[in-house]
């Protein structure tokens, strides 16, 4: 049955909809208009998505490559330039790390191969991460002749007949928040004039009675709102099955096949009108592309933590993204929001199988996005990362705890993916992505074991100057694309942007140091995550806040706690085994002591706002912001008739599925 529910007059019921007497009274929102009915979905469009089955990684290995895309185009063959380019760097990388390491030692032992083996990879593992910086650097001083660009599109009108879906899928988030950056998001679409060639779908997996009426009235609230050339529309799902990905599967199901590309949003997604014309405009000009990912830039939290890694993200992150473009260029990452898809190639292609078996590598598939991207290009279509297209916005984790919830999660996902690795016709740049997916998460239980080998064979080994040496590279490389986030804002004479010269260099070094600090715990976290998905220890998902909320001391204590209990214990077996290995040890287990207090000063957002005073961890979109930020924040701290928690929202037709919804919810 259609779901009925009130909405603005100026948007007719469409043909052959009953209107059915209201049991309840006009919400506040809708107080002064005339009062009409519309389905709250259009009509069902059916398509069908059939998953393929997955070969498996040892039957991959025996069956081969399998047909690769075609390799004909330009960018393919500076593609494989330049990977050739990236391979020889780390390979020479990791060849000299080893090299240094093995002079440091008197004779060759069984703790010497270990460690050798660990720092080639780790080494490489870093090394391709400055090369990446390093490349991105030189696309935004040089450009990038091959890249895809939305200055190509830029002046050109939006085909007619183009349509395309906007679709937010949310399960039980801050309503209220959610709903300010997609009126935001609708308002500039409007602007932009091209609005009735857009639907927005707001795809629900709540599971909470009291969230989901104040979804209902959110979404009233903002259909009311808007002009009629836009249409906002509202989806609950009765079998929430294989989360975020069975969310936007269902969607291509009901309705996909009426629209041309859809944008996938998150909860805390905000895009410019122009951004979104713009992606649809790309794609209306390259046939062959299945998606397009745009690169967003992070706004919207002001604790000490998400300020920090804002920063960072606006700093340096901007030519790691850049340095990706121009390794993948048509064979780039999905991040599985902020992009658009190419409709009919995604239902076609892109349906996602259960990996098959037991425990917690099995199951559905956590990391979605790099999937799809891997099938799309399977198929033959292109995937671009689009670096300059900007009105793209989303936001970091409050504090450090939910940064690791969501790792957690990322974390299971992406070694899953390991199991695909070899799957059959995969292009080579998207096993690559599958391998470094994994190994960004491995690399942690790497680093512990290289550290804790190096104490084990201190008076094997010794510390000479040779490791000395080693150190320094391997610091070198973490800090030099810091350094060229810097001097990218000299070359661009942005300081001002940031708040001058002064505020600029205390931000990077406060960032360099908060990053130090929590370097170690992010490493003991990552290794338990690696430990709990190998033995199928279970991941609830969870949305992450929208809002900023201190930590509690008891919370902090529970999560980091066995932390900084380990680092103790390895402190004081350190000390009694031989000082010098606690010496050693000390940059590691002094941040684990203290990652409780570090989890508490980062959740706090006077911290972070008392910094922001002092003009510092400040990005452009802070100092000038945007109007479509600036409309957000207005939206999300005005009091838009929020529904209290408990209290019922004023419901449609009795029977029909929003009631059932609430009922049924209160049954379960």
């Amino acid at each position: 049955m259609p779901i009925m529910t009130l909405a603005n007059s100026r948007n007719p019921p469409a043909a052959g909809m009953a209107s059915t007497p209201l049991r309840q009274p006009v919400p506040p929102p809708m107080e002064g208009l005339q009062v009409a009915f519309e389905p709250a979905t259009p009509p069902l469009n059916r398509a069908s998505m059939v998953p393929q089955r997955w070969s498996g990684f040892w039957q991959g290995l025996r069956a081969g490559r399998g047909r690769q895309p075609a390799s004909g185009a330009p960018w393919q063959q500076a593609a494989a330039r330049r990977r050739s380019a990236l391979r020889l760097g780390v390979l020479l990388a990791a060849g000299m790390a080893a090299a240094l390491l093995a002079g440091t030692a008197s004779e060759w032992t069984a703790w010497l191969f270990v460690k050798l083996v660990l720092l080639a990879v780790l080494t490489g593992w870093v090394a391709a991460g400055f090369l990446t910086a390093l490349m991105g650097a030189l696309v935004a001083w040089r450009g990038d002749p091959q890249a895809l660009s939305a200055a190509q599109v830029a002046g050109l009108p939006l085909a007619p007949g183009t349509r395309t879906a906007i679709i937010m899928p949310i399960c039980n988030e801050q309503v209220l928040r959610v709903f300010a950056g997609l009126r935001a998001t609708c308002e500039s679409l409007l602007q932009t004039g091209h609005a009735r060639q857009f639907d927005v779908f707001v795809l629900s997996d709540s599971s909470e009675a009291a969230t989901c009426a104040e979804e209902l009235a959110a979404w009233q609230s903002l259909r009311a709102a808007m002009d009629p050339a836009l249409r906002v529309f509202y989806r609950w799902r009765r079998r929430r099955v294989r989360r975020k990905a069975g969310n936007v599967a269902d969607f291509c199901r009901r309705w996909g096949r009426d629209y041309d590309y859809f944008i996938v949003l998150d909860a805390d997604s905000v895009m410019s009108g122009d951004c979104l014309v713009g992606l649809a405009k790309l794609m209306d000009r390259h046939p062959r592309i299945g998606i397009l990912q745009t690169a967003p830039a992070t706004d919207g939290i002001d604790t000490l933590h998400a300020r920090i890694q804002q920063f960072a993200s606006r700093m340096a992150g901007r030519l790691f993204t850049a340095g990706m473009s121009y390794w993948q260029l048509g064979e780039s990452h999905y991040w599985g929001h902020n992009a658009i898809l190419r409709s009919e190639a995604f239902i076609r292609h892109c349906s996602l199988a259960r990996l098959p078996g037991r425990g917690g590598l099995s199951g559905d598939i956590l990391s979605h996005d790099f999937i799809e991207a891997a099938l799309m290009r399977r198929a033959g279509y292109e995937v671009w990362l689009v670096p300059d297209l900007g009105g793209s916005y989303e936001q970091q984790p409050p504090n450090l705890a939910e940064e690791l919830r969501r790792d957690r999660r990322w974390c299971q996902g992406n070694l899953m993916n390991l199991r695909l690795l070899a799957e059959p016709g995969l292009a080579g740049a998207h096993r690559w992505m599958l391998f470094t997916g994994a190994l960004s998460y491995l690399a942690s239980p790497l680093w512990l074991v290289f550290l804790l080998v190096s104490a084990l064979a201190w008076q094997a080994d010794g510390l000479g100057l040779q490791a000395l040496a080693l150190f320094a590279c391997s610091a070198s490389l973490l800090l030099v694309p810091k350094l060229l986030a810097v001097a990218l804002i000299a070359f661009r004479r942005e300081a001002a942007r940031h708040g001058g010269w002064l505020r600029v260099l205390a931000g990077v070094l406060l960032e360099a140091f908060w990053s130090l600090l929590l370097a170690p715990v992010r490493m003991a976290a990552h290794t338990l995550f690696c430990l709990a998905a190998l033995t199928g220890i279970e991941i609830r998902w969870q949305s992450p806040p929208r809002e900023a909320a201190a930590l509690p001391l008891s919370v902090a204590l529970r999560q980091f706690g066995p932390f900084a209990a380990l680092a103790a214990a390895a402190s004081v077996s350190g000390v009694f085994a031989d000082p010098a290995v606690a010496l050693w040890l000390l940059p590691v287990t002094l941040p684990l002591l203290a990652s409780p207090f570090l989890a508490i000063a980062g959740s706090r957002e006077d911290l972070g706002s008392a910094l922001r005073r002092q003009g510092l961890l400040c990005t452009p979109e802070e100092i000038a912001p945007p109007a479509l930020l600036r409309r957000t924040r207005v939206l999300a701290h005005a009091t838009l008739h929020p529904v209290t928690r408990g209290q019922a929202a004023p419901l449609p037709v009795a029977g029909s599925a929003p009631a059932a919804v609430i009922e049924e919810r209160r049954r379960a």
